[in-house]
Order: C-alpha cells, then structure tokens, then sequence
C-alpha cells in the first residue's frame, strides 16, 4: 500500500560551537552567529520514512520543517537521499517559540496536509533536548504517539509496529494509524545522498531563495516546479496569534554556554589485577558504572 509520510525536522546550531554571541539578550538563540546543521536524530526519522517508502512502493515522504527560509537546506539534503519534497513553515511571528508555541505551529501545518498516514521525527533536537515537541504535536493532534523509536519493524492493516530502545531494555509495541512516532539516535543512520538526486535536486530553493539566485537558476526553476520548496505563513495554517512566537512561550532561554568537562583528578594503575578490581568496585559504590 502506498503511505503519505511526514517527517518532522529541524535546521539547529551545532551546539558544540557555543561561542560568546550565542544568545540574544531577550533570551533566545542567535542562529546566525552557529553553523546550522540537519538536527542528527531528524536523519535517523528520515531513514526510517525512507525504509517505509522502499517497502510499500507509492508512498510519498514530505519534510516538515519550521524556521528561517534558509532552513530549505533540510529539504534539500532530505531530497538527496530520497525524500519526495516539503514545506518551510517561515515567518517573523513565529520566531522564539518554546516547546509549546512551536508544536502547536507544526501541529497547525500538519492539518492543511490534510491525509497523512504518520509523521516520524528525531527524538529530541540538540539545540533544546526536551524530547517535548513529537509528544506534543500527538497530543495537539489527538493522535497516538510512540516515542524512543528504534526500528519500524512493521506498517500493515492500519497498525505500526515498532522496536523501542528504553534505559532498561527494549520492546515492541502497535500503534493504530495515524500517529507519532520519535526516532533515537540508537536508530540506523540515515543512507548517504544519491548521486543522480543530487544533480536532479541541487537548484531546489524555497521561494525567498529564489529570489537570491541568478536568472538563469530562477528560469531553470520556473520550468521545473519540482524544485520549488514552498513557504507557509502562520496565516496560512490558520495560526491563533496568541499561541505562536514569543507571545505564545511560557518558557524562555536564561542562558547558553559551553559547557567542557574536565578532569579533576587523575589515578595511574599498574598492570595489576587487584589494583584494576579495586577501581571497578569503587565505580559501581560512586554510582559511575553498573
């Protein structure tokens, strides 16, 4: 059977490159002074929309992302390695959004796809790490949800059947279609760009980037409408002002740094087997290991 997948993602600082000017002064991050990177567990989500579309020949995979219009980078990247397309959810009224005023954003775009069989993302994005977002778009949805996905094990008769990685083990569990599904970065790593999608895909560009590139990019576009990444405004997925943005975060940033662990003390161990046994004793006692 042929599936409508959607896949969450999100363009995110690298977080390893924290620097000075990481933070605004109202709170929220300064993405234009960090390198922006396809958030990592978004690609294992992708490579499993990607294994779904392999099975059921038919299907389709949409990316889903929201941000600045530079974030059409995902798409692009999504499209090299197999993705059919997707939507940049942009606009200023948008920007600062906590967990909460950005899942009710996604949640409002998902509804003007209109049929969808299930939305997959990452797990969690290494700018925020709450793990919040996938949940709550489900709940807005009123959908089912199954987060710390590791494997898409099975996609028949309306269910899905996945593998979860826990802290304490694994296991399966069904889900009745439609719904959620949060992807760990436990999952298989996404399949590297294909050659063939790279060159057919390499002049997508959403609408505010076209506008960037020379005319003759912008005719080779208007001839291929495949390679135009659409834009949607907060007024297009019908976006109550009061619940997007800033105005609609309870929550806000108080700081960002870098954080560097350092060791505070070291111990030099012969080549001996008590003095090793003694070590490990002493880590499972503070609680390290084990």
């Amino acid at each position: 059977m042929s599936l409508n997948i959607i896949v969450l993602a999100k363009q995110v600082p690298d977080t390893r490159n924290v620097g000075k000017d990481a933070m605004k002064a109202d709170g929220t991050i300064n993405r234009a002074a960090l390198p922006a990177i396809f958030n990592p567990e978004d690609l294992n989500a992708l490579e499993q929309a990607l294994r779904l579309k392999d099975a059921n020949p038919g299907s389709t995979v949409t990316l889903l992302t929201m941000g600045l219009p530079r974030a059409a980078e995902v798409i692009r990247e999504a499209m090299y390695r197999g993705a059919d397309g997707g939507i940049v959810l942009t606009d200023r009224t948008l920007g600062g959004a906590d967990t909460l005023a950005t899942s009710y954003s996604l949640a409002q775009a998902v509804k003007k796809f209109g049929n969808y069989d299930i939305i997959l993302g990452g797990r969690q994005a290494i700018d925020g790490d709450t793990a919040q977002v996938g949940p709550q778009i489900a709940e807005k949805l009123g959908i089912p949800q199954v987060t710390y996905a590791e494997e898409i094990i099975e996609l028949k008769d309306g269910t899905v059947t996945v593998k979860r990685r826990l802290e304490n083990g694994v296991e399966t569990v069904k889900a009745p279609l439609p719904c959620v599904v949060t992807v760990n970065g436990s999952a298989a790593e996404c399949r590297p760009r294909n050659a063939v999608r790279l060159q057919k895909y390499k002049h997508a560009a959403s609408v505010s980037e076209k506008a960037s590139k020379s005319p003759e990019v912008q005719a080779l576009i208007e001839k291929r409408p495949y390679l135009t990444i659409p834009e949607w405004s907060a007024a297009f997925v019908e976006a109550d002002p009061e619940q997007i943005g800033l105005t609609g975060s309870p929550t806000k940033v108080k700081a960002i740094e870098n954080v560097v662990f350092t060791a505070k003390e070291s111990r030099r161990l012969d080549n001996n087997d008590e003095q090793i046994e003694e070590l490990v004793k002493e880590l499972i006692a503070n609680h390290t290991i084990g």
